[in-house]
């Protein structure tokens, strides 16, 4: 049973969805002449004398002068005018209407269908999308357009209506209006022209307007009316946790495709109403794919059941009775309706009729009988006209294969019997049985079992050549052969049905695995929408696009699209619905659109999955439908993976970036005021005393704010250099330059700090000039000979050794390798990696406390822009175990691109 908390709170759920949305109410009559129009235009007249925005969406007065009085006044929407088959067709102007959004609109004859092209086939669907807009809306309809009620109206009038709108459609009412009148009278309006012209009206008395039938439709609709008025107090009651509403379980009706199906969807329908209770259609398939007729027949029923708010669920299984109670089991199902079918009489007799396993066996569960007699004559027509069940159930392929299995047999039969000498012949015949059985339905395995019969009987039981049997042990021998074959084709037959079943749940669920195994590595929006492109066109051998991003559709990636397939895929969108081919919203569109709709909510579908299957598939089985929904949630769900990834990067980044932003300013504040000060001290000091210093202390303090100066000079200029690093805007001017003078000008450069700095050069000679950016390698090189200086003791020179070497395999041939080497304290291991890091200074070793910690950071961006790179290996020890820091330095040899007038030169 189900939970009353949940129930309570689904209720709760559906009053404020029904609160956000726009309000329906409908107005509803036995028979049109009745007056819904009438009566519909007077309340919105009585709104808008209220203040109330009431807008005339669309209204038929049928020339009818009292319902024409009451438009004038009201604000009425032009129509829409649309061109088909040399006609010019008026309809309602969805989108002016929602452009226009008053707070009530007037939509007459909601059962009506749309002139072709439109962007939905029925009126009712447009009623839903104002609604959804959040517009209320006064709508008319007649009992007889009632989806549910469709059988019984054609039972009562002899007439079936094609225009029906879903029950489904019942639980958006805010409220529904009985719009009454007896018979005689309604009879009266006819006779006075006032329904239809003359000519009409004398048909229509003789037909459908007798009182019999006014008067049976006058019940009808007050039924639905009481119905829907209970159905409403029992949701009030719920949402309110009163009690007194027992909670029923679902009803499940079993359909099988062979003339009764719809007519026990609605049977159903009806029922689950009374009980308020959920309700599902499902349909057992217990061998191979069910001819096109009966699978034409199911289809049109499921679309039926989805339209009536049903669940439509297909079974596979060797038994009937064992899928149904099973699956009944796990949906909740107390009901199960069954339709009067055609019992065997010998099935019968051994209590083994679907109806009798179900009744011995559901002994938890209230079974309904239907039976219709309509469904029973068209069956015994079916019958004569195509040759019977058995043609339906036995095709030609399998009937020729049946009897070429048994010629095969009686000639291997008598090759052994001749040739081998084998006596129990009656193996080879069973071998047959067994293969038919095993590639066709039991039918053919029961065809083959008795030409094997024949067969065996007339070719090699005594007397040969006849049927008659001689001994009391041939007709011993015959019999059980009858009976093994009859139980090897059935068991064979029931192996490949599960073999075919499972191949197919094995295909799905393989298709759907793979999906989820390559959308599972997806890193961006980009690889799910190559995956979910190769699973759909790969399972449903379809042309397929999937877009990712809002409406309007737009995008490189494409295919070419008319504007009614970009109206559909724009309004699928929109509205996270499926729509366009085997849809009933904008059908003209060639493709078959389905909303990635993986978030709950309001907000617009995340993507689009566009469908083109071939022209010749004019309906959609619905394991094809299944498996193409279950893979665009998956694609959905993917989608919105990447997304949420990328905002926590997004996130991430902007943490690391705050947290760097942090640093820096931590970093340089002292590193900047240390040199400023100095600076500002040795300028005061010279405004204040400079005519009382003597001409040397001038130039000291002149000498230190130059110096200070370029020392803040430096600081600035590597963060600007790692501000360009971090933005990609260094751009490397590149030119030959010798080795030599790169070294050469670092260390010049340096000793102009450093006066007291040594160095020790050691170059391989024959080294030539290298293809660099030279400021930029020399600003490296000065970086990491500026901390070895730092670092390494008065008496200690600097190493720096530059030479040719080899390089590894798979790369260059040779690098230019460039050591700078101190006798400082070293670096240890574990944080020689770091030390390129950004803000990263250790307590010993070679970058201690002062600096930003930019200089390395800055050389390895400098060095790796042109492909080089640099590393921290440990020295050598000296004398005195001083071991120190090695940095190399490695880039790789360049040659610049020749010009395009260098073959032209001289």
């Amino acid at each position: 049973m189900s939970d009353p908390r949940s129930a309570q709170a689904d209720a709760l759920m559906g009053e404020l969805q029904r609160q956000g949305a726009g309000r329906l109410t409908i107005f509803l009559g036995a028979a049109p002449g009745v007056g819904k129009t009438y009566t519909m235009l007077g309340r919105a007249r009585e709104l808008q004398r209220r203040g109330i925005d009431v807008v005339v969406g669309i209204v038929e007065t049928h020339g009818r002068a009292e319902t024409s009085a009451l438009v004038d006044g009201l604000d009425l929407l032009p129509r829409k005018r649309s061109d088909y088959q040399g006609r010019t067709l008026d309809e309602m102007d969805l989108d002016a209407l929602l452009a226009r959004k008053p707070q009530v609109a007037l939509v007459d004859e909601l059962a009506h269908r749309n002139a072709p092209g439109s962007r939905h086939e029925r009126r009712w669907q447009d009623v839903l999308e104002l609604l959804d807009a959040g517009i209320d809306v006064y709508t008319t309809v007649n009992i007889q357009h009632l989806e549910s009620l469709n059988d019984v109206v054609h039972r009562i009038t002899g007439v079936r209506v094609s225009e029906t709108v879903p029950d489904a459609l019942f639980d958006r009412l805010r409220d529904i209006v009985l719009v009454d009148l007896p018979p005689r009278e309604l009879i009266e309006r006819l006779q006075q022209g006032k329904v239809y012209v003359p000519e009409q009206a004398a048909h229509a008395l003789q037909a459908f307007f007798s009182p019999s039938n006014l008067t049976a439709l006058r019940e009808l609709a007050m039924q639905t009316a009481a119905d829907r008025v209970d159905s409403d107090l029992r949701e009030a009651q719920t949402a309110r946790g009163l009690p007194g509403v027992p909670l029923r379980r679902a009803v499940m009706v079993a359909i099988d495709g062979l003339g009764q199906s719809e007519y026990l969807v609605r049977v159903a329908r009806r029922l689950a109403e009374r009980r308020d209770a959920p309700w599902l259609v499902v349909t057992v398939q217990t061998g191979g794919a069910p001819d096109a007729q009966r699978q034409g027949e199911l289809d049109r029923a499921f679309a039926l059941a989805r339209r009536l708010g049903g669940e439509a669920v297909v079974l596979h299984g060797n038994s009937i009775v064992d899928a149904l109670l099973d699956h009944g089991e796990r949906a909740g199902v107390s009901t199960i309706v069954l339709g009067r079918t055609r019992e065997r009489p010998l099935a019968r007799m051994v209590n083994r009729t679907l109806t009798q396993q179900l009744i011995q066996r559901g002994a938890h569960y209230e079974l309904t009988i239907v039976s219709t007699p309509e469904a029973r004559a068209r069956a015994r027509r079916s019958l004569r006209e195509n040759g019977g069940r058995l043609r339906g159930l036995l095709s030609r392929s399998d009937a020729a294969l049946a009897v070429f299995a048994v010629a095969m047999a009686v000639v291997l039969a008598g090759f052994a019997e001749r040739w081998i000498g084998l006596d129990d012949l009656s193996l080879v015949f069973i071998v047959a049985v067994v293969v038919v059985a095993a590639r066709t339905r039991m039918t053919a395995a029961v065809l083959a079992s008795a030409l094997c019969f024949l067969a065996y009987n007339f070719f090699f039981i005594e007397p040969r050549y006849t049927l008659l049997i001689g001994a009391r042990q041939g007709v011993t021998t015959v019999t059980l052969f009858l009976v093994a074959a009859l139980v090897a084709g059935r068991l064979a037959s029931k192996l490949r049905m599960q073999v075919v079943a499972l191949r197919a749940a094995n295909a799905h669920a393989t298709e759907l695995q793979t999906l989820g195994r390559e959308l599972a590595t997806a890193a961006d929006a980009g690889q799910v929408v190559r995956a979910g492109k190769r699973a759909l066109k790969r399972s449903l051998g379809a042309e397929v696009f999937v877009y990712v991003g809002g409406a309007p559709l737009a995008g490189p990636n494409l295919p070419e699209l008319s504007d009614k397939d970009r109206a559909a895929a724009d309004w699928a969108l929109k509205h996270r619905q499926p729509a366009g081919r085997y849809t009933d919203t904008l059908a003209g569109s060639d493709w078959w659109l389905l909303p990635l709709s993986g978030d709950a909510g309001d907000k617009p579908a995340a993507g689009l999955v566009g469908l083109r299957l071939p022209p010749s598939l004019t309906r959609l089985g619905p394991e094809q439908r299944r498996l193409a929904e279950a893979m665009t949630d998956d694609i959905a769900q993917a989608v919105l993976r990447t997304r949420l990834v990328a905002d926590l990067e997004d996130s991430r980044v902007g943490g690391e970036t705050e947290r760097l932003r942090s640093a820096l300013l931590s970093s340089v504040s002292h590193d900047l005021r240390s040199p400023l000060a100095s600076i500002i001290g040795a300028a005061s000091s010279l405004d204040n005393y400079a005519e009382a210093m003597p001409r040397e202390d001038r130039h000291a303090l002149l000498e230190t704010i130059r110096i200070e100066g370029e020392r803040l000079d430096r600081y600035i200029q590597n963060l600007l250099d790692m501000t360009r690093l971090g933005h990609g805007g260094l751009a490397l001017n590149r030119d030959w330059i010798g080795v030599d003078e790169l070294i050469g000008s670092a260390v010049t450069r340096l000793q102009r700090y450093e006066p007291a700095a040594r160095f020790e050069v050691r170059l391989q000679p024959g080294l030539g000039p290298i293809w660099v950016h030279p400021a930029l390698i020399e600003q490296a090189l000065f970086n990491v000979l500026e901390n070895a200086v730092k670092f390494s003791p008065p008496d200690a020179a600097v190493t720096i050794d530059a030479r040719r070497v080899d390089g590894e395999p798979g790369g260059p041939d040779h690098l230019l390798r460039i050591d700078v080497g101190d006798r400082g304290p070293g670096i240890p291991e574990d944080e020689r990696a770091r030390i390129f890091d950004m803000f990263y200074s250790v307590e010993r070793g070679d970058r201690g406390r002062q600096g930003t910690g930019l200089g390395l950071a800055i050389c390895q961006g400098m060095i790796g822009a042109h492909g080089g790179s640099v590393v921290a290996l440990p020295g050598q020890p000296d004398d005195q175990g001083r071991r120190g820091t090695t940095i190399r330095i490695t880039l790789p040899p360049i040659e610049p691109e020749p010009r395009p007038d260098a073959a032209r030169a001289p």
